[in-house]
């Protein structure tokens, strides 16, 4: 009996390995993809003279420029919204919840529109196919993501009066995302045409506005969040056996629970601050990770993190090119591929329970 458990312990390992460096293998197959689709004919030999320093000064333009911290964008952004639904999932013990079930979404809908109305961000129609351009795009940024950060103090604080536990945190959130809703509806009532365009484009979602200076902010921010819940990968293990079970094992469940979701609160708000509202990756990714390698985060939260950062990537490459020359939101492609999908999921799954 202990053979045979050991046996299966160690298949279960590689199963969960191999998936990881499958997902890897996949992420750098759709770089490369990513960097040759477009409109511009770029191949494999343009990209050699580009890193032998003999591209040409449009190639480089091209890739260095526009498509690489587009890529890199993705990648980011999807590694941090798949590990924030993950750990989410995780700590309220319900499949349902993600980084959005916050409210951070809204929040941020609503800071990009009060930007835009109330603090003068402006907007103006620009090239010929009239796509509304915002004129100061890091003061609406910046206030996305201070009204995000907001969202998350009241969830704290009614947690902090209530208490911390799941069904309160979901229901803060709901609460507040249904505020938000109408806040945003009032700015659009007031708004005229050119901002409402503006803040409707705002909110599809899209990497198109992707930057080296973005980056940096974005690994900088993201990096420690990635590096804390890989450290406290083993509290949110214990918390899927129960509350009562992680505090027999010395566990300050409160702490843990909400320490997580402010971290991951703070990854997510940063990531819609930047590129807007992209829907069902935080949602959909840590479900299809659980139903191939288990609910274990020693593993989740790095495989969650490199399957995140290649689903949007792969998204926003078809984004890019489904339609081409026409460049669609990536955040309406991950809704038409997600809603399908998670109900698919969400059918399948019924019977079983990941934390069970």
């Amino acid at each position: 009996m202990p053979e045979r458990i050991i046996a299966q312990y160690r298949n279960s390992l590689k199963r969960r390995s191999y998936f990881i460096i499958t997902v890897s293998a996949v992420l750098l197959i759709t770089i490369y993809i990513a960097l040759v689709s477009g409109s511009a004919d770029i191949g494999i030999k343009d990209l050699i003279d580009l890193l032998l320093g003999k591209g040409t000064p449009l190639t480089s333009q091209i890739v260095l420029q526009i498509r690489m911290p587009r890529i890199t964008g993705a990648i980011l952004g999807g590694t941090a919204l798949a590990i924030s639904g993950a750990v989410i999932q995780s700590l309220l013990r319900n499949p349902l919840a993600s980084p959005f079930t916050l409210g951070i979404s809204g929040a941020s809908a609503f800071g990009a529109a009060f930007a835009i109305i109330v603090l003068g961000a402006g907007s103006s129609y620009a090239g010929s196919n009239d796509i509304p351009l915002v004129t100061q795009p890091y003061l609406v940024t910046g206030s996305a993501f201070v009204w995000s950060l907001g969202s998350v103090a009241v969830i704290l604080l009614l947690s902090r009066y209530r208490g911390a536990t799941p069904e309160i945190i979901i229901l803060s959130g709901i609460i507040i995302s249904s505020l938000f809703a109408a806040g945003i509806s009032a700015m659009q009532y007031f708004a005229d045409n050119v901002q409402l365009a503006s803040i409707v484009f705002w909110t599809f979602g899209d990497l198109g506005r992707a930057s080296w200076k973005d980056t940096l902010i974005l690994v900088l921010i993201l990096l420690p969040v990635l590096v804390y819940f890989i450290y406290q990968r083993w509290n949110y293990k214990s918390l899927n056996s129960g509350d009562d079970y992680a505090r027999s094992l010395g566990v300050n469940v409160t702490r843990v629970r909400l320490s997580g979701m402010v971290a991951a609160s703070l990854a997510t708000a940063v990531v819609v601050s930047f590129y807007g509202i992209i829907a069902f990756v935080g949602l959909v990714v840590p479900h299809i990770v659980r139903r191939i390698i288990g609910s274990d985060e020693q593993f989740l939260i790095p495989a969650a993190a490199v399957f995140g950062g290649m689903f949007l990537l792969l998204a926003d490459t078809l984004a890019r090119t489904i339609i081409s020359p026409v460049i669609l939101p990536v955040g309406i492609l991950t809704s038409f591929i997600g809603a399908p999908l998670f109900l698919f999921l969400l059918i399948r799954g019924m019977e079983k329970s990941y934390w069970t």
